[in-house]
């Protein structure tokens, strides 16, 4: 009978805080009740309330950490690796609230690393620009930007406060060509203060270039904590044969 009843409390205490979860009630970061806290409240073992709180970590729902106890997940966004997306929906797809902060912006002659980047043949202007986007009040997306200003001249003027680059060029230039590269990389102490991760985390990086009519528009490399974002792309078939 105490097999039973404790299958049973597992499923109702499991049900309970997966309803408060998705409600949010329980927003991302809220810490769950340490395990001898659930046990007393459902009046059952603490083994029972460890297998619940095991079984939400395994669904992603919440986080565990060592000696801090258990946390509610940060929702992880999708996006198609193939489209680009706004930032901004990503976040809002959350139902968080969105917001960015332009951490640095500097308008210079391209060096050889810029040129490169942007597939550019001779020295030309480009506007660096780093921002910072937040899901809620937590970081959500490194955004490491170059804009040709040879491309986009229009783009000098614009400050970025109240729309971010993203948001702006998508807008502002009609493009005819994209590329995306993406990578697994390690944080360093650079992209970890700013993203206010661990150094070392683990993150997905999207680098992204993209071409109009004109000329090479931009080259952005946006960096997401591994645990915070998913790609997904979806494919038919086709070809001959």
């Amino acid at each position: 009978m105490t097999i039973v009843r404790d299958a049973t409390l597992h499923q109702r205490i499991l049900g309970d805080i997966e309803a408060r979860i998705v409600s949010g009630e329980w927003p991302p970061g809220h810490r769950i009740p340490f395990e001898v806290d659930l046990a007393a409240d459902y009046n059952c073992s603490r083994m029972t309330a460890n297998k619940v709180l095991t079984q939400l970590a395994k669904s992603g729902l919440i986080e565990r950490r060592k000696k801090s106890g258990s946390f509610v997940a940060q929702p992880r966004a999708q996006s198609a690796v193939l489209a680009i997306a706004e930032i901004e929906a990503e976040v809002q797809s959350l139902r968080l609230a969105y917001s960015h902060v332009v951490h640095a912006r500097e308008k210079r002659r391209a060096n050889a690393s810029d040129k490169q980047r942007l597939e550019l043949s001779e020295a030309a202007s480009v506007l660096d620009i780093t921002c910072i986007h937040h899901a809620g009040p937590a970081p959500f997306c490194l955004e490491e930007r170059l804009i040709s200003l040879a491309t986009v001249p229009e783009a000098e003027a614009e400050t970025f406060a109240k729309i971010s680059p993203g948001t702006w060029l998508l807008k502002q230039v009609p493009w005819s060509a994209a590329e995306n590269r993406i990578s697994a990389v390690s944080a360093d102490a650079s992209v970890a203060g700013l993203l206010d991760i661990e150094k070392g985390t683990a993150c997905l990086v999207i680098e992204r270039r993209t071409w109009s009519p004109a000329g090479p528009v931009t080259s952005v490399r946006l960096t997401y904590p591994g645990d915070r974002h998913a790609l997904v792309a979806k494919f038919a078939p086709g070809g001959e044969g």
